[in-house]
């Protein structure tokens, strides 16, 4: 069994032990949700213990031990490093939600601050960088372009962009963490795919990165067992943003930018059916779907863990296409 393997195996484990142990914690604190008021199928789940995400990060903050000791570990921390100050970054959101008893927490132009700061400093690091530096990749065709300094502003927008879409998907049971699952877990196959054309350093920096990529991914399906419907706990922002962290990092050290408006297809629907209703409802004072989210949209007229299964599965079929272009 690869390293990765195990990582994935221990973590998941981690989690599972772990998960009773801070829904006992969070429940005694009463860190419950405060339910959006619109979103009239949750009122049932007011209460429902939040900031699940500390569960798959110091889960998935374990796997980091199988790399620490390895050599060429650079990427592989600072993927990390983005998966927590991220996760701090949502624990501050979910905090004061829950001390305030409100849904608003952090505010926008807090939350916008934070996310550049990390966001910029990971930008400089990577244009700096000899492994990474002003290189993205163009899917499928094996091409490679380098934009030079204008990667600083591309990483920044790239992060935002990434983490906020996977904060919005977060509204449904299972759903942020089964989508991101999949996506995490098919960028590890591709990227374990294209280290045959790798050598010396870089080699060791990729194989790094998967190996963490597998123990977050097993941390987060960990989780997952007490996240489905009807959720004993919620991911929170604090789970939602250091997952958008982590993931929009192992696209961006490998220079992938591009991938993910494939693989996270689910992720950029999201996103533009808040920018869509958004924008109309500015424009003409209707809106195009009852609530968006789009996954509120549908769950008005179906169930809400059938909606998690719709997505889950059109993002395990998407993933598997986008793999068999690189086998």
């Amino acid at each position: 069994m690869s390293l990765g393997c195990v990582s994935l195996v221990v973590c998941f484990i981690v989690a599972i032990v772990i998960s009773p142990l801070i829904i006992k914690w969070m429940t005694k604190l009463k860190f419950g949700q405060n339910i959006l008021v619109y979103v009239e199928q949750h009122k049932s789940k007011s209460g429902t213990p939040t900031m699940g995400g500390i569960i798959f990060i110091i889960a998935g903050l374990m796997g980091y031990l199988f790399v620490v000791g390895r050599e060429n570990n650079t990427l592989a921390t600072i993927s990390m490093l983005s998966f927590l100050f991220f996760g701090v970054l949502g624990f501050l959101d979910d905090f004061i939600k829950i001390k305030f008893k409100q849904n608003e927490g952090l505010k926008p132009y807090q939350k916008v601050i934070g996310q550049v700061g990390i966001s910029l400093i990971i930008a400089i690091y990577i244009y700096m960088s000899d492994i990474v530096g002003g290189e993205m990749i163009i899917p499928f065709f094996n091409i490679t372009i380098d934009i030079g300094y204008w990667i600083i502003p591309l990483v920044v927008v790239f992060y935002i962009a990434v983490v906020n879409s996977v904060n919005l998907i977060d509204g449904l049971d299972g759903l942020c963490s089964s989508v991101s699952s999949v996506v995490m877990l098919a960028f590890a196959v591709i990227i374990g795919l294209l280290t045959s054309g790798f050598e010396g350093v870089y080699l060791n920096e990729i194989n790094n990165i998967n190996i963490v990529i597998l123990a977050v991914v097993g941390s987060v399906l960990g989780f997952m067992c007490f996240n489905v419907f009807p959720a004993k706990i919620f991911m929170g922002d604090t789970g939602s943003l250091a997952l958008g962290g982590f993931i929009a990092s192992i696209f961006a050290l490998t220079k992938n930018y591009l991938l993910i408006l494939i693989m996270g297809l689910m992720f950029v629907l999201t996103s533009l059916s808040v920018i869509i209703q958004v924008i109309v409802f500015k424009l003409t004072k209707k809106r195009v779907f009852k609530m968006s989210p789009i996954h509120h949209h549908f769950e008005s007229f179906t169930h809400e863990a059938k909606v998690t299964s719709v997505y889950m599965i059109v993002t395990i079929i998407i993933n598997i296409l986008t793999i068999s272009f690189y086998l």
